[in-house]
């Protein structure tokens, strides 16, 4: 099998074999004191556990499924909300972007950029991300559509190399199958790990709190989920060997303005952080 690639967020590298590094925050950038809240929270876990944290959040939630439904801060004053937090913090930041002309602009603002799943096979979007993560010493961050195959991604990780950047890692999030929620391939999570890609497997990240979402039980606008499964998915992935672990953490999920049904509380996502170090140290010592 080809040698694992390294990915460099910031001053974090995320690889096999490497302390696992930890992407949380809250799904939509409500506010600058929710986003410092819980990244304090989570970074404070990271560091008493000895892992390295990258906070996440959006700006712009342009696939909601209600056009009702809140989308965020929108590019300037969330970008700039990104940076107080990474700054304040001396952590690395991450945020996803929807359109191509958001490219260069988040690059100059974030460590790693991030492109949703359904947006994955978009190789405008894909080009002008990895054009602009290459000329400013960027990462991207291409979560896996819950529609394609591990083996389909090698086609996103191509695009991105024709681009210019090869620093990339890619993120399993679950698949569109089975009774009205989506369904966790760890058999797939190993072929993406191993894939088969210019320049050797990406390092891959599982995110666990949207692998809990369960379309079939939201409202007719809003998306159901199960929160209280993430920390197992979270385990048995890091168990697996991922090198990244994602999670959406919230002051009060309940009340949150995307992803209500599938954050997780700050002492849930606190606790988990201890479990999956726990894990990973095991795993490599």
């Amino acid at each position: 099998m080809p040698q694992p690639r390294t990915c460099r967020v910031g001053y974090t590298l995320v690889a096999p074999g490497r302390p696992l590094t930890i992407i949380a925050g809250p799904c939509v950038l409500e506010s600058l004191k929710l986003g410092l809240s819980v990244a304090r929270a989570v970074h404070d876990a990271c560091k008493a556990a000895g892992l390295p944290y990258v906070f996440k959040a959006s700006f712009d939630k342009a696939n909601r499924s209600s056009i009702r439904s809140p989308r965020g801060p929108g590019l300037e004053q969330g970008l700039e909300w990104m940076q107080h937090i990474g700054r304040e913090l001396n952590v690395p930041v991450t945020t996803d972007i929807h359109e191509p002309a958001q490219a260069e602009p988040v690059a100059r603002a974030v460590d790693l950029l991030q492109i949703p799943a359904f947006l994955c096979r978009q190789t405008d979007l894909l080009l002008a991300a990895g054009q602009a993560a290459a000329a400013h010493g960027r990462a991207v961050n291409v979560k896996k559509g819950q529609f394609l195959s591990p083996h389909e991604m090698r086609g996103a990780v191509t695009k991105l190399a024709e681009a210019g950047c090869t620093n990339v890692m890619l993120t399993e999030r679950g698949t569109t199958f089975g009774y009205g929620r989506l369904v966790n391939d760890f058999i797939g999570l190993g072929d993406l790990m191993e894939l088969d890609a210019p320049g050797g497997p990406p390092p891959v990240c599982f995110d666990c709190t949207h692998s809990t979402q369960a379309p079939g039980l939201g409202a007719a606008d809003t998306t159901g989920g199960r929160p209280e499964r993430a920390p197992l998915l979270a385990r048995a992935a890091v168990a697996a060997g991922v090198s990244a672990l994602f999670m959406e953490v919230h002051t009060d999920p309940r009340h949150a303005l995307s992803d209500a049904a599938t954050q997780l509380t700050i002492p849930a996502g606190v606790e988990l952080v201890k479990q999956v170090a726990a894990i990973h140290k095991a795993l490599t010592t």
